[in-house]
């Protein structure tokens, strides 16, 4: 049987895969190696994931992970799964970016890109990323992700650029102050997080054109700072993986449209399609 994780920080949606290819769902706390040890991810999968599994029924794990950039930080979540899972063939660990890549395009070559909480972008040659994007984080970067537009709108907010409708709505739900808000951007850990806590306030106003023009110019931001470089941008498909992608899709394929690239798949998650994938070889 296979095991197929894609992980965030926060939580793992794991599908087991059986010989006759069912899959069955299982939702864990996420991983991150640059946060964790082996040690505390191990102790997670024993209490939450391995409980829920046959004994010796997986052969082969493949792990999509935020953090997993690297042979080193890779190590630490194979040395867990080998824990957990001494009997199993294979470990793979590989980046989310991959997993994305994987989920969207499948065995077929495309461009990639995450709209989550944060983004991010690659080409992809239907097996591994040939070229990616150097992600800056939060601060520098992340153009089209959740983050960024809460940040935009609450810049906006205190820049008294809203119209005083949205003003006024957005201090209703809120009661926002300036003290509150520095403090959560540059005291306490996750300032992304922190922001993209509002995007519901955009989705909930995406009718009023103000709010309108934000989405779809950020999404026109992303695609001409990151995707429109790609000398593929022009030729391959472009996909689309993560929740904001997903909540925002109609102004999505509007920014594609506008900024002339190939609409392709847009998916809240893929581990369902990383199934997909490694059942086809």
């Amino acid at each position: 049987m296979l095991l197929i994780a894609d992980s965030g920080s926060t939580k793992t949606d794991w599908r087991l895969v059986g010989p006759q290819g069912q899959a069955a769902a299982i939702q864990t706390d996420g991983f991150n190696p640059y946060y964790q040890t082996t040690d505390e991810m191990v102790a997670t999968l024993q209490a939450q994931l391995v409980p829920q599994l046959k004994k010796g029924t997986v052969t082969d794990v493949f792990f999509y992970g935020t953090g997993c950039t690297g042979e080193t930080v890779n190590y630490i979540v194979a040395n867990a799964l080998h824990a957990v899972l001494p009997n199993v063939t294979t470990v793979s660990v590989n980046s989310d970016m991959l997993g994305a890549a994987r989920g969207a395009a499948g065995h077929v070559p495309g461009i990639v890109c995450i709209l989550g909480t944060g983004s991010n972008a690659c080409c992809y040659d239907g097996k591994q990323i040939i070229r990616g994007i150097q992600s800056l984080g939060f601060w520098l970067g992340d153009e089209g992700s959740g983050g960024y537009l809460g940040k935009t709108l609450v810049r906006d907010f205190f820049q008294e650029r809203l119209p005083d409708e949205l003003r006024s709505a957005f201090q209703s739900r809120y009661a926002l102050d300036r003290p509150t808000l520095l403090e959560n951007a540059y005291q306490k850990p996750y300032p992304n997080r922190y922001f993209a806590s509002f995007t519901p306030f955009l989705s909930e106003h995406l009718a009023h054109p103000y709010i309108n023009d934000l989405v779809t110019d950020t999404f026109v931001l992303f695609l001409t700072t990151y995707v429109r470089r790609f000398p593929e941008a022009s030729q391959w498909t472009v996909h689309f993986v993560g929740s904001i992608a997903y909540y925002f899709a109609t102004l999505l394929e509007q920014a594609v449209t506008k900024t002339g690239l190939i609409m392709g798949q847009i998916l809240k998650a893929p581990a369902t399609r990383l199934v997909e994938f490694h059942k086809n070889g």
